[in-house]
This record gives C-alpha cells, structure tokens and sequence, in this order.
C-alpha cells in the first residue's frame, strides 16, 4: 500500500474546524484513507490522503464549517510532474540514458599498429570495407574476417588481427620479410619450420600437412608441402598454411649502471609556430633545445571543420623546460623494469605472430653495467615459405 500511495502521490493538509474529530469521522465515513493524522492544537488537525481525494475532502471540509489547507505534495508522481514543466532538463536525462547505452557499444576509434611500411590508410580503407570503422558495433567486429579479407588484399601481410579496448579497435599487423625478386612468387614451395619447436596447431590452407599438434619439430623441417600424391600422379603447388608451436628463445641485453637526472627546473619558455601544409613558420628566433638540459613539451592544436573534417592547419606551442642535471646511479628495479620492457618488445619484432607465454630473466650487475638474461617460452607461427624445383634430374651411367 505505501508503494502505491507514492506512485499515486500524496499532499499534506491542515484542517482547521470547531469540531475537527466530527469531520474527520465524515471523512472517514466517505471511505477516504487517512494516514499519519496529528493534532496541531484543539481546533487543528494535519494528516496525508491521496491526491485523487484532495477534492472529496475539502468538500466535506466545507460542508462540515471549516477550512482545508494544502501544506506538502509528496510522491513519485509530483516528481514526474515536476520534470514534465522542465523540458530541457528532461531531454537531457533521455539523451543521457540512451547515450549511456549507446556509446559504449561502438567503435569510435581505429588504430593500426606493425603495419611497418604500408600505409595505415590502405589498411583502414581495407577494415573499412568489413564493417570495421566509426560507429561500427563492437559485436560485429570479428578478427577472423578482418583477417582473412586483410590477407587477401594484401599479399605483403604475413600475419592479421583485430582488437576492441573499450570504444577503440587495434588493428594488428605484421609485414613480411622482404625476398629477392624472383623468389616472391615461387611455382612450388613448402612451408618449413624456422625454429625448433612444439606444434600446437597446423592450418592447412594448400599443400599437404605433414605435422600435427603434439609433435616436435626442427628447424628446416617440412611442415607442409607443396607436393600432394594423389595416387596416379604427384601434384605441385605453392604450399600456404598456418602452424603455430611453444619454442624456446634466449635474449640478452645491457643498460647502463649510471645515468644523467633531471632535478629542479631552472627556466621555461614558450615558443608559437603555425604549420600550413607541409610548410612551418616559427614566431619565435630561436626554437630549438641546445643541451641534454632541456625538455620539450609540445602540443598540437588542429583546425577542425565541423563533422570532423580536419584542415591541413595546426597551432603547435612548444614549452621548454631547462632543468639541473644530476649524475645518479640507475636502481635496480628501474633497470629490471627498463630491461624487461626491451626483451618483451624485441621478442615481439622478431617473431612474426605469437606471445610469450613464460620468461625466467635475471638481471645482475657487471662492468658498470645492468645485464639482463631471460629464458622464454613463446607461442609463435614457425612457418616459413621455401621455394622447390619444379621437376626432377635423372643422372645416367
């Protein structure tokens, strides 16, 4: 009952009579709910009804010679009423609702990372035709389709994926190594294995699998041929497929013991330059940093049409900032952490497509110094395009 009475919505009143318990007896006798009645003083009573019988009320009020006052509206429904004289305000609330249920569900932003020498624009433009762009349904976006189609368009890719962080898409991709002119596109070839390793998967797209998952392989070994027996005859094609396998990789690398710091800052300057095109004009004589001791924050200021459409203009400020340099010893965990980010990044450029899975790294100090030894597991694509002779020789005695 007391949901409803809130819904419905309730007012407060003040009745003032010579004889207030013979009204609210007639009050009650209409069938009319009373709730948290008080007596104010002998002639004045306040209570709470429903709004619906604001009107029965006061006509019996009258009718028994006294006089009813409207003291509080209270309810969801006063409230609702309330939002309805204030337009604006509720259209915000709408439009921030179906915002707060909207935007979280697209993709605003499209990145391309590795894309190494293509154009990060042919690669959108590519994405672009999969769905994959501003305003595009996270649910949509699919990495095996992006991939697939990305291949295809593209033979220089050896490797393609896609990400959604939020309302941003990472577009991954790695280029292939460059070959010599005429072994781009071999007649025959098979895929062999570029490093010592444990197969996990084996995606044949044509040729013959020769692997399978669980199996060990050595670098230069054939994982999939390009040549299929089909009985009568011995077929020839260019082989192409995907293996994925667990491998074990070393890495070393160094990082000096000691090191400049910046402490305190000794002066600032701002300095204004205007770029047009690909023409640059400095308001200031002197923009440069002219030792180790500056810094330089710089920030870009767009001219933006409306829609998005950015104009080759843009407001650069620069602030320099001149500080005290210090010669400070490098910690050890600064380096572990420095050394660590560097194994992983390096790892990652070296292989084609994979992660690692497991690392024991040790970081000790020598020769001024910070050395870094790391063990890793990796789960990385092994396969390697190798090209065949098309035909065999027949020696004769």
């Amino acid at each position: 009952m007391g949901l409803f009475r809130t819904i419905a919505g309730e007012v407060r009143v003040r009745l003032t009579s010579a004889d207030p318990a013979g009204t609210l007896a007639a009050i009650n006798a209409a069938g009319i709910p009373i709730a948290d009645a008080s007596m104010t003083d002998e002639l004045t009573v306040c209570f709470t009804i429903l709004r619906r019988d604001h009107r029965r009320v006061s006509s019996i009020a009258r009718r028994q010679g006294g006089m009813l006052r409207l003291e509080k509206r209270q309810g969801i429904y006063w409230d609702l009423k309330g939002l309805l004289k204030r337009p604006v305000f509720l259209l915000g609330i709408l439009g921030f609702l179906v915002l707060a249920l909207f935007v979280p569900s697209r993709v605003y932003i499209v990145e391309v990372q590795g894309n190494g020498s293509i154009p990060a624009n042919l690669i959108l433009e590519t994405a672009a035709e999969c769905s994959i762009s501003f305003g595009a349904s996270r649910r949509e976006v699919r990495s095996e389709r992006v991939k697939n189609a990305l291949l295809e368009a593209m033979p220089e890719l050896a490797w393609a994926g896609v990400n959604t962080y939020g309302c941003r898409a990472v577009i991954t991709v790695r280029v292939r190594d460059p070959e010599p002119e005429e072994d781009q596109a071999p007649a025959v070839s098979s895929i062999v294995a570029a490093r010592d390793g444990y197969i996990l998967s084996c995606d044949v797209l044509s040729g013959t699998g020769l692997c399978a998952p669980g199996q060990a392989v050595r670098a230069g070994e054939v994982l999939i041929s390009g040549y299929t027996d089909c009985g009568i005859c011995i077929t020839a094609a260019r082989a192409r497929g995907e293996v994925m396998a667990a491998t074990a990789r070393t890495f070393t690398a160094v990082t000096p013991a000691n090191c400049l710091k910046k402490e305190a800052e000794t002066g600032k300057k701002v300095n204004y330059s205007l770029i047009i095109g690909k023409n640059r004009i400095n308001f200031d004589n002197n923009s440069g940093i002219s030792d180790a001791s500056c810094g330089r924050m710089v920030t870009e200021y767009h001219l933006t049409l409306p829609g998005g459409y950015r104009m080759p203009v843009t407001l650069v400020k620069e602030t320099v900032i001149s500080s005290e340099l210090t010669f400070t010893e490098t910690e050890q965990e600064r380096a572990e952490a420095l050394l660590m980010a560097f194994a992983r990044r390096c790892l990652g450029e070296q292989m084609i497509a994979g992660t690692v899975t497991e690392a024991v790294e040790t970081v000790t100090a020598a020769d001024s110094v910070w050395l870094l030894t790391g063990d890793y597991a990796c789960t990385e694509m092994i396969g390697r395009e190798r090209a065949e002779q098309n035909g065999e020789s027949h020696e004769t005695d």
